[in-house]
């Protein structure tokens, strides 16, 4: 079969697509045969080392297609079944992945493969921000950046659906467009506005309640300067580089502030968490709460192209690879 594979860390130039051996599913394994493979900025922290993996590698985390071979034990999921799955291990960029049958959840079939493999891994991430890092109720004033990424449309549906006023940002007028499209209340341009200043001026001089900050070293600092005294400042992503250090002392003159750094794998660490997680994303997406827009596909032999544009900041929404 084919897959991406990765020899060394660096840019995407580092991206080689091989003939491999077809894997076969050890104990509470299971095989699937790849319909989509989502494409997450987590990918590109693996292949720069940001994030360390052993070499040689694989890349990517997310997919979504059927079973088509199970390893002893398995009682879960059978020969056939429509699956999902965005926990690793690494090497999702393939024609076929083996997953244990306890980080895989199953499909509804009126949630496509694409719109899975595009969704999945945003989604459960969007979810555990809002319901479990920071519990978002009505009325709440929630900032988030990037509003108009993979994960950022994502938060602005859910977050609106929950009753918040949502002030987006973007990085141009194009994805303030899609935000506001999205229902976001307010969009700044970042890198144009003062965004804790017009934060601030959008809600009569009092800050937000939380923001979500998946863009990292640009953004840190006007983010914590967003907040309400006791608010939550909530740095889940790096797509502009790791933020700077922090000086815990500053979080009290900014007015007694929480900062927390979560990762998805600590939400869904357990399989009641994993199923309830996806359980509730796909009732969002099918009932309409959340849409999803159709990916943007790229071809497996065009990952490193994928890698570029998804750093150089020219896509919105979601990517995926068609093996």
């Amino acid at each position: 079969m084919k897959a991406v594979r990765i020899e060394r860390h660096g840019g995407p130039d580092v991206i080689v697509i091989e003939e491999v051996e077809t894997p076969t599913p050890g104990a509470r394994e299971i095989r699937v045969k790849n319909a989509a493979c989502g494409i997450n900025f987590i990918d590109t922290y693996h292949r720069t080392g940001l994030y360390k993996i052993a070499l040689p590698s694989g890349l990517g985390q997310e997919g979504a297609g059927v079973v088509d071979a199970v390893g002893a034990d398995v009682s879960r999921f059978k020969v056939g079944d429509r699956v999902a799955y965005c926990s690793g291990p690494i090497g999702a960029y393939s024609e076929a992945h083996v997953v244990r049958d306890d980080r895989a959840v199953a499909l509804p079939q009126a949630i496509s493969f694409d719109s899975a493999a595009a969704s999945l891994l945003k989604g459960m991430t969007a979810r555990y921000l809002l319901r479990k890092t920071f519990r978002v109720e009505r009325g709440h004033v929630v900032v988030i950046h990037a509003a108009a990424g993979g994960v950022g449309q994502i938060l602005v549906q859910w977050a609106k659906q929950l009753g918040a006023t949502v002030i987006a940002t973007a990085g141009d007028e194009a994805k303030t467009a899609i935000a506001k499209s999205l229902g976001a209340d307010h969009v700044l341009v970042a890198g144009r506005d003062d965004i804790a200043k017009r934060v601030r001026e959008i809600n009569n001089g009092v800050g937000a309640h939380v923001v979500y900050d998946g863009v990292g070293k640009d953004t840190f600092e006007a983010s914590l300067d967003c907040l309400r005294p006791r608010g939550m400042m909530v740095s889940f992503g790096n797509a502009s580089g790791p933020p700077p250090p922090l000086n815990v002392l500053s979080l009290s003159q900014k007015g007694s502030l929480f900062v927390t750094r979560p990762t998805l794998g600590h939400y869904v660490a357990s399989l009641e968490e994993l199923d309830e997680t996806a359980a509730d994303l796909f009732a969002m997406i099918e009932r309409g709460a959340v849409k999803i827009n159709p990916p943007t596909r790229y071809k497996l032999a065009d990952a490193a192209q994928a890698h570029r544009d998804l750093e150089a900041r020219k896509t919105t929404g979601s990517l995926v690879l068609a093996p």
